[in-house]
């Protein structure tokens, strides 16, 4: 399998860590498919980083401020996965994407020019919101968002009740995405 030299973040901003839960699901479920394409995958997960709030006025800026500024800016194309919490996506999320503004100075700051694919999911049907909240922050970052978004039902998104098998109507999306974002007809620049 050749491996692409395009850098691929999987954001995922849910703040769950365990195996059977949608964030997982829908993570494996795109670093599979990416990688079945040939493509390397860096997983981001907010639950796992421990990122300081924001605080502008430090003369040092934290490490792990630092590592995740350094893969989120390299990268040329990014999926971001939240769920949706009381109309947008979780606070912890919002902190680490604020936390680009210590590129505010940079030749190329925030997320200039990287392509960014958005998924949401929520317990009713309003995980557009949330899709909405995360194009809001990709746009003002500079980022391109893409045209198509996968909102999710989350209690239609697998076959059954804890079940670990996608329905096909959401493979359906998930792929159409993925496809989207790696196009080369999406011009960013």
């Amino acid at each position: 399998m050749k491996v692409y030299k395009e850098r691929i973040v999987l954001f995922n901003g849910a703040v769950e860590d365990q195996e059977n839960t949608t964030s997982a699901l829908l993570s494996k479920y795109i670093h599979n498919r990416l990688t079945e394409k040939g493509y390397a995958v860096e997983h981001y997960n907010i639950v796992e980083k421990n990122l300081p709030l924001l605080d502008l006025k430090l003369k040092d800026i934290p490490a792990k401020v630092k590592e995740m500024v350094d893969i989120f800016s390299q990268a040329e194309l990014h999926f971001w996965l939240a769920p949706l919490y009381h109309g947008g996506i979780p606070g912890v999320m919002k902190n680490c994407l604020d936390w680009l503004e210590v590129t505010a100075e940079d030749p190329k700051p925030y997320l200039t020019d990287i392509k960014v694919g958005l998924v949401c999911w929520a317990d009713g049907s309003q995980a557009m919101q949330g899709i909405n909240n995360m194009d809001s922050i990709a746009k003002a970052l500079r980022a391109w968002t893409l045209p198509y978004t996968v909102p999710i039902v989350r209690g239609q998104l697998t076959t059954t009740i804890n079940s670990k098998t996608i329905d096909v109507n959401y493979s359906h999306k998930l792929d159409r995405l993925i496809d989207l974002a790696l196009s080369k007809q999406i011009i960013t620049r």
